[in-house]
């Protein structure tokens, strides 16, 4: 049986704007990068010029807001943390081979960064919880992370290693790496602007899990705080995991006694050590059943 040819009732009036692009042809005397011939939403030229700056803010809000609408991430658990923690695995080859140098600096820095792998570890563990929990969800949570190495690695390595997408939200850096290997390629983005990005990590959280890190780790944990606790965004669960790092680091009971904060935004967040923990607190926070996994 043939099928019928569309109705006309329904056929598009006006070109679309992928059919005007692969139909453009320049001609020669007018194909030189100075010309203004070209179609302006081909002409990278003239997107790149200055006051197109809006406008690529706009492309780069409008672009992964499409693509996960698109693909149906509709929650995220976002995971933070620095992109200089290691797998254990690699920390180990470091210290061997410090060692085996007889490097007394490398040693010390290589110890450093063994201990500090158990965040790798239940960086990775947590992202794998909440994914395979998230198969027996109405609503399923999908893993975000910045997409880099380290902790961000874990973050999308564990929800591969529980079968699940994952979200990878890269920045272009002057030392930025590739993206980690584990974000579900449709899911690779690449930002510009720290801004647009930021608002992708909570556009779609439910939860905000926090790794220790260095400047960037606490840029993006006070941006949440400070949005949560100015009522500019929903209050979610936000988890600091080890609190003797995050309170080595940052006196909050200072910030309090000195009336910088008040009492009661010592509840914006909770501390957690283990992966299991954090999912544990995470049920509860959010009203997911631990039992059939119903929200």
């Amino acid at each position: 049986m043939s099928r019928k040819p569309k109705s006309s009732l329904h056929a598009r009036n006006f070109p679309s704007a992928r059919e005007e692009a692969a139909a453009h042809r320049l001609p020669s005397r007018y194909s030189g990068p100075e010309s203004s011939y070209r179609l302006a939403f081909t002409d990278t030229a003239f997107l790149l010029q200055e006051d197109l700056r809006p406008v690529r803010m706009q492309l780069e809000l409008l672009k992964p807001e499409m693509v996960q609408r698109e693909r149906g991430i509709d929650a995220t658990v976002v995971v933070f943390g620095s992109a200089r923690i290691k797998a254990p695995e690699l920390a180990q080859q470091l210290l061997d081979q410090a060692q085996a140098d007889g490097d007394a600096q490398a040693v010390a820095r290589a110890r450093q960064a063994l201990k500090l792998s158990r965040h790798y570890v239940e960086a990775r563990r947590f992202a794998e919880l909440v994914t395979r929990a998230s198969h027996e969800l109405a609503q399923p949570l999908a893993v975000v992370t910045g997409g880099g190495p380290g902790i961000m690695e874990a973050g999308n390595r564990g929800a591969l290693d529980a079968g699940g997408p994952s979200v990878g939200l890269n920045i272009v850096l002057p030392h930025e790496e590739e993206p980690n290997p584990y974000i579900t390629p449709e899911l690779c983005f690449r930002f510009h602007y720290f801004a647009m990005r930021k608002m992708h990590f909570l556009m779609r959280a439910v939860a905000l899990v926090c790794f220790p890190g260095g400047f960037g780790t606490l840029d993006e944990l006070f941006e949440v705080l400070t949005l949560t606790q100015t009522r500019k965004v929903h209050k979610r669960p936000i988890l600091l995991f080890d609190r003797e790092f995050w309170t080595s680091l940052i006196d909050f009971e200072h910030l309090v006694h000195t009336g910088m904060i008040g009492a009661q935004d010592l509840q914006l967040f909770h501390y957690v050590e283990t992966a299991e923990e954090a999912w544990e607190l995470l049920q509860r926070e959010l009203g997911i059943d631990a039992e059939t996994g119903a929200a």
